[in-house]
């Protein structure tokens, strides 16, 4: 009989991309094996673009909801479907209380919050031995964490063609011409985000080329799209807080060229194979890189960054406002041009 595994899903988006490489080696592990996953509603369509999952599942808690009787609710139904384990993947307390409210024997997940009695296979982190979220992930599939090969596979994502068709003439969209697309948010705030005038700028150069320019992102990123737009002499689309994330996820894969924040849709883009340049400022690459054979990743490398902070310290934003547009579009050049020639591989420019 084929194994039923349940998996608690972190919440950010991109972390939801790149739990996709644990799924295949479950899979790989136990043939045949059924996997559902337990996630927030705004992720489900992260999942649903995976062909390793078979059911997504809405968590209904939103961040920092506690509400432990209804967690323990919720958890008792989940036990009901009859799964063999579950795999919890948020560090949390709030997590593994839904793992133990489940019955399920077998509950693997890192010590996170001090879950030793709510967990009974719990590991302890190693982060130095794996400095990459998606091997902590994906190293879950194993018995243990000495027997993870160390190398996870990249994430994968399959479109449907008639969603995506659907999705073009919901928005009044056509793939007639080469698509661009920037990504100018990032939800954990501004030290993560390139400047409008640098995208505006870009925009123009693009759009010279006789490329169409399309903004994605939620709500929250709509007037800086609009700047964006209003600095480029309107020569972009935007999208943001106009799509679903399904929707977003389809358009997106309509893009030949991607520049990106560090962000959720920096991971969807890479999971959808487009050409991709990603821009750091204040993070790092060395956690949460954009898994892709399509992606480069521009940083400055300033002395103050990483600083990892929200807003820049320092007060100047020297690490995105100092990079230029001229340095993305040399990093899009060269990824076209190694995709001509049939060169792969994650590159960072300086």
């Amino acid at each position: 009989m084929s194994e039923r595994i349940l998996i608690i899903s972190p919440s950010w988006i991109g972390d939801c991309v790149m739990t996709q490489p644990l799924y295949k080696r479950l899979h790989e592990l136990s043939p045949g094996c059924t996997i559902d996953v337990f996630a927030p509603k705004w992720s489900m369509a992260v999942f649903e673009q995976m062909p390793e999952v078979d059911e997504v599942l809405e968590n209904p808690f939103g961040h920092g909801a506690l509400d432990l009787k209804k967690r323990w609710q919720v958890g008792r139904a989940l036990g009901r479907r009859g799964y063999d384990r579950v795999i919890v993947l948020p560090g949390s307390l709030k997590s593994a209380i839904i793992a133990l409210a489940t019955g399920i024997k077998r509950r693997t997940g890192y010590v996170g919050e001090s879950r030793y009695f709510l967990l009974n296979d719990i590991r302890k982190l190693d982060k130095t031995a794996l400095p990459l979220m998606v091997d902590r992930y994906t190293a879950l599939a194993h018995p243990s964490q000495a027997e993870f090969n160390g190398r996870s596979d990249h994430p994968r994502f399959q479109i449907d063609p008639e969603n995506q068709q659907a999705a073009l003439a919901k928005h009044g969209l056509s793939a007639d011409r080469p698509v661009t697309a920037f990504c100018p948010g990032a939800e954990y705030g501004p030290a993560k985000r390139w400047p409008a005038r640098h995208f505006a700028a870009l925009a123009k150069q693009h759009a010279a080329q006789g490329r169409q320019i399309w903004l994605f992102g939620s709500q929250k990123d709509f007037e800086t799209a609009e700047e964006i737009n209003t600095l480029s002499d309107g020569l972009c689309t935007n999208l943001c807080g106009k799509t679903s994330l399904s929707e977003a996820i389809d358009l997106l894969a309509c893009a030949e060229t991607v520049v990106c924040n560090d962000s959720g849709l920096m991971h969807l883009a890479a999971a959808l194979g487009r050409n991709l340049v990603a821009v750091y400022g204040s993070s790092s690459p060395d956690h949460t890189p954009p898994l892709s054979e399509t992606a480069e990743i521009v940083s400055l490398n300033l002395d103050c960054s990483p600083c990892f902070k929200r807003e820049c310290p320092l007060g100047h934003t020297d690490c995105l406002n100092k990079l230029m547009p001229e340095t993305v579009e040399e990093a899009a050049k060269r990824l076209a041009d190694r995709k001509t020639d049939g060169v792969i591989g994650i590159e960072k420019a300086v």
